[in-house]
């Protein structure tokens, strides 16, 4: 509505302006503006990148390597080269530290007895069903076992923890007590296809025959008493 109105001090209309405005305007960038702060940094001996007062981990894999930061307003991205390695929430604290404990999985597998003490693992909140998968994987397979809880863990590196919870439960109520049976409820899962699990692979608990109750079986032990 304005277009054809002239503005005082001005001797064109604000229409003619604004061609000569759009006219000296540069186009979009090809790739959007990354509304950030951009630093560089190196991976620390205990798998760590600083930024500003805190650290933040990245996969044990790409220690004492240079990695890029981008920092924003809610979200810390650390990245190695051309590839995304780590995504944090942003702390806003100081001399913190923002662990994934995905990130030191593959550590804890080769060093399975840190399992317990592990910082990166404090506070993990995992649901309920993988503490019972754990507590019958070490009952079954000692330090196998736990070893064999890791890798299940580990598969979260590539899957989600929905899909994840949903196959661990399958697995227990399965009694399919494994890294391979959870695996491959997993998998069948996420391609949408019937799982065929052979049960007799998971012998760790023998099974127990229990014939019928006969009365005379008790009046045999009755007749030994007395005997």
């Amino acid at each position: 509505r304005r277009q054809l109105d002239v503005l005082r001090g001005e001797s064109d209309t604000i229409g003619a302006r604004l061609q000569h405005d759009l006219a000296a305007m540069r186009p979009f960038p090809a790739a959007p503006f990354e509304a950030c702060d951009q630093d560089n940094g190196r991976v620390s001996s205990q798998s760590l990148v600083r930024y500003k007062t805190n650290d933040y981990s990245v996969p044990v894999a790409f220690g004492h390597q240079d990695v890029w930061i981008r920092a924003y307003v809610d979200t810390v991205v650390i990245g190695c080269r051309g590839e995304v390695i780590a995504r944090h929430p942003r702390c806003w604290d100081r001399d913190e530290i923002v662990f994934d404990p995905i990130h030191y999985l593959p550590l804890l597998e080769q060093k399975i007895n840190a399992l317990e003490q592990a910082a990166p693992l404090q506070g993990w909140d995992l649901p309920e069903e993988f503490a019972t998968l754990r507590r019958l994987m070490e009952a079954r397979m000692n330090r196998h076992g736990r070893r064999e809880y890791v890798q299940v863990l580990r598969l979260l590196e590539t899957f989600d923890l929905a899909d994840l919870q949903v196959a661990v439960k399958q697995a227990l109520h399965m009694g399919a007590i494994g890294f391979d049976a959870v695996k491959h409820l997993l998998l069948c899962r996420v391609e949408r296809r019937p799982p065929r699990l052979d049960l007799d692979c998971y012998p760790y608990l023998p099974k127990a025959t229990v014939e019928k109750t006969e009365a005379r079986s008790y009046m045999r032990l009755l007749a030994g008493d007395m005997a």
